[in-house]
């Protein structure tokens, strides 16, 4: 009797050890998916593209609840990369979502912020540093040019202007005779 129980249990560990294996095995990886579509996009955060954020953008797309020409931001360039990965036909960018502009950083002109916080609360990166009734600045290396704190700023003191291009260090050339 006992020796059946045993067996019996074991039987339905190792089957439901199987189920459990397969189950595993047989479901779609829509997460990967969305982790590649979102490796993709530019991660500026800007919402241009009707989502909050790159990340829910590349969970709509995953799902086929977006289409892959939302991006501003990403361009023709992004388009084309989004449609490579994904196996289908680029299209032209979606007009209703704005026009591609170059990699853009903001610039605050410190005399005339007077340090209201909204550019601040705005900033989906947390790029913009400073305190109430301060002066704010911005972190160049991590803005993304999205644009969202033009709009909450009372002052207008904050203005896009194309990110520098990064120079590449001139390295001396030696020739040495031989």
């Amino acid at each position: 009797m006992i020796a059946a129980i045993v067996t019996l249990t074991f039987l339905v560990a190792v089957v439901a050890a199987g189920l459990l294996w397969a189950g595993q095995r047989m479901q779609p990886d829509e997460a990967t998916v969305a982790d590649r579509i979102n490796a993709v996009l530019p991660q500026t955060q800007c919402a241009q593209c009707g989502y909050p954020g790159c990340r829910p953008y590349a969970e709509a797309i995953a799902a086929n609840q977006a289409d892959i020409n939302q991006c501003p931001p990403g361009g023709e360039e992004g388009v084309r990369a989004l449609a490579d990965l994904l196996g289908v036909e680029p299209k032209p960018l979606d007009a209703a979502c704005g026009e591609h502009k170059p990699p853009l950083i903001a610039i605050i002109d410190e005399d005339r912020c007077i340090g209201c916080t909204l550019c601040i609360q705005a900033c989906p990166v947390d790029a913009i540093l400073g305190a109430a009734r301060q002066m704010h600045t911005v972190i160049e290396s991590e803005c993304t040019g999205c644009e969202l704190c033009l709009p909450p700023c009372p002052v207008d003191c904050i203005d896009l202007v194309e990110r520098p291009r990064p120079q590449v260090p001139s390295i001396p050339i030696r020739i040495l005779a031989a």
